[in-house]
């Protein structure tokens, strides 16, 4: 209900307005065919009695025609006092040249048929039987003065008078078919809305799907594309109505290919359904599908980054390893540390020679690695989800430096911190932050500066803070002067159980997964003049600052 009550005013004042002008056309062509007709034929049309008058009256016939024309265009009035003036103008201009053709025997008085018609459909009942009235008083008004010329023409008055009963019929059968013509137009209008809506609907599910698609036609034009298939193929070029040619030509050959397959045995190579995006980084898969059963039909076409699958299968099997391991490695804790015991004991025995004391230390520090790994491996299977907070960075690291240094005996001007004087918030997990940034400095300590003793007094851990020129992120590094990581282990040293033979491969890969968990990324760069930096970049402070 609240929908028809919406659309039907709307519906019934166009449809109206459109009855206006159709009619203002018809006031505009009858006094021009009148004139021309009398104009060819060098005399009245019928044996005219006053042909000034009627040459008079469609003159000023088409010049009120215009002038309502024009007030149209203003939409001056009410669409009812609209109707009555227009009434009033057909009324009287037809009455006159009624007049000047000598009365209702002419025939002219059926010009009158077609306005009272149109006029009783736009007014209401009571409105459409005073606009019948009008032209029938028009009628037997001219037939009276007509009537007092030719004294002996009575009959003409019954024929103006059925006339006027037709005129009144008219009106009263118009205004029921006036008013199933605004249901229809009605229901049609909501029809529109409805389809209108539908569309806006289904643009915005289009443009935030996280899949990439778009729709392209059978002349190959992109008709339809989500703002993700566009980064993909290209922003400047891949956009609503181009050519996917000159979007992609790939993606056309691949979608070539695919018609001709389907046109025939429906098989198209998997591996071929690949091709580079815009940025030359993302490998893509094309999957394609007709829309409707045309032929041909627009076809929609799914594109899939490839990198993000083989990350969720990568995904998925480090969380199969990690169950596995963490069983195996609660399996086997209890044996390792009976082992180890064992070898301690045996080492105090003052019988034992010193060869086979050297064999009880490489029993004991081999146990000692097999417990880290464990250690690292349980650590990782219990991961918890990050809680995460605001925290001040540079306070946070004050706290941090006299933690680490006071548990790890290390001095405290071997740790340096520095960064800018405004202070930066970040989010993230605070006890996840700790353990990234201690395995961190731990490792620098342990593998880059192994003899704390030979140290020279300037060799230092340093811990940097700040934001990146290029985006603003905020970042914390940790960066070292020690042998650095080799170019052909870089790529490697967040794999997991990769040591390069050293440590048990797992602490720069937790590190990195507790980063990722907190929206952060783990970096690794050769520090100029020789060491290592590991870059810890934050989530973007711009986007948690607008959505809290």
């Amino acid at each position: 209900m609240p929908a028809n009550a919406a659309t039907s005013p709307a519906a019934s004042a166009d449809i109206a307005w459109r009855v206006v002008g159709l009619l203002s056309l018809y006031r505009l062509l009858v006094p021009v065919v009148l004139i021309g007709a009398l104009w060819v034929s060098g005399q009245p049309l019928v044996i005219a009695p006053h042909p000034e008058l009627f040459l008079a009256a469609c003159v000023v016939y088409f010049t009120a025609a215009v002038l309502l024309v024009i007030a149209r265009r203003l939409r001056w009035s009410t669409l009812r006092l609209v109707a009555i003036v227009n009434a009033s103008v057909d009324s009287t201009a037809i009455g006159f040249i009624l007049f000047a053709s000598g009365g209702v025997s002419s025939g002219f008085g059926i010009l009158l048929v077609l306005p009272v018609l149109a006029l009783a459909t736009l007014a209401k009942q009571r409105d459409a039987l005073l606009i019948a009235a009008m032209a029938a008083i028009a009628v037997l008004v001219q037939q009276f003065f007509v009537g007092l010329e030719s004294p002996m023409r009575f009959t003409d008055y019954t024929t103006a008078g059925t006339l006027g009963a037709v005129l009144f019929a008219i009106a009263v059968l118009a205004w029921p078919l006036a008013n199933r013509v605004r249901e229809s137009e009605a229901t049609l209008r909501r029809q529109e809305v409805d389809l209108a809506n539908l569309a806006q609907l289904s643009q915005y599910i289009v443009q935030h799907l996280r899949e990439s698609i778009l729709v392209v036609d059978p002349q190959d034009r992109i008709r339809l594309i989500n703002e993700s298939a566009a980064q993909m193929l290209g922003d400047g070029k891949a956009y609503p109505d181009a050519l996917l040619g000159e979007a992609s030509p790939r993606l056309l050959y691949l979608l070539e290919r695919w018609r001709q397959s389907t046109g025939d045995t429906g098989i198209f190579p998997a591996a071929e359904q690949t091709f580079v995006g815009a940025d030359g980084a993302q490998v893509i898969r094309a999957h394609f599908a007709p829309l409707g059963t045309s032929t041909p039909a627009p076809i929609l076409v799914f594109l899939e980054d490839t990198s993000l699958i083989a990350e969720k299968v990568q995904q998925s099997k480090l969380a199969a390893l990690g169950r596995l391991s963490a069983s195996i490695a609660h399996e086997i804790r209890n044996p390792v540390g009976a082992m180890s015991h064992a070898g301690q004991l045996l080492a105090e025995s003052p019988q034992l020679a010193a060869q086979d004391r050297r064999l009880t230390e490489i029993i004991r520090n081999n146990a000692e690695r097999v417990s880290g790994i464990i250690d690292s491996v349980l650590r990782l299977s219990r991961r918890e989800e990050a809680h995460v907070e605001r925290l001040p960075l540079q306070g946070w690291s004050e706290e941090f430096h006299e933690e680490f240094c006071e548990t790890m005996q290390w001095p405290r001007e071997r740790l340096r911190m520095s960064g800018p004087a405004a202070e930066i918030e970040v989010r993230f997990d605070p006890s996840q932050l700790r353990q990234i940034v201690w395995n961190l400095c731990e490792n620098a300590m342990r593998y880059a500066y192994p003899d704390r003793q030979a140290l020279d007094a300037e060799v230092a851990i340093e811990m940097h803070c700040g934001r990146l020129a290029s985006n603003g992120r905020p970042f914390l590094e940790v960066a070292d002067r020690g042998p650095g990581v080799a170019r052909e282990h870089i790529d490697r040293i967040f794999e997991p159980f990769f040591t390069g033979g050293r440590g048990t491969g797992l602490g720069l890969f937790l590190a990195r997964e507790l980063a990722q968990t907190n929206g952060a990324t783990l970096l690794y760069e050769p520090r100029h003049g020789g060491g290592s930096i590991f870059r810890l970049v934050f989530a973007d402070p711009r986007r948690w600052e607008v959505e809290h």
